[in-house]
């Protein structure tokens, strides 16, 4: 068995309730199911802190395009021929 560290903790009477209701019902330990719940919530954070560092970084790659202002070359091309050239695309295939 691996070393273990006492810990107490509060619960409110309807998680005691329910907490023992699991316990009956999976075969477990109240500690077993701290254990299991504490890993479980500690994996979701941890995801969570990886997705807000993606976005973190995601924003600050948008933040230096914004920082570069706008583009100053200019389209080569309009909208209506992006529509016409997969309209055409379109009719090819539809054969």
């Amino acid at each position: 068995m691996a070393v273990m560290v006492r810990k107490q903790v509060y619960i409110e009477p309807r998680q005691d309730r329910l907490l023992k209701e699991w316990t009956i019902e999976m075969g477990a330990t109240e500690a077993e199911i701290f254990r299991q719940a504490i890993d479980l919530w500690l994996a979701d954070a941890d995801r969570m802190r990886r997705a807000k560092a993606a976005w973190q970084e995601e924003r600050a790659f948008i933040q230096s395009w914004i920082g570069q202002g706008p583009a100053t070359a200019g389209r080569r091309w309009k909208r209506e021929e992006l529509y016409e050239e997969r309209l055409n695309r379109h009719d090819r295939h539809s054969d």
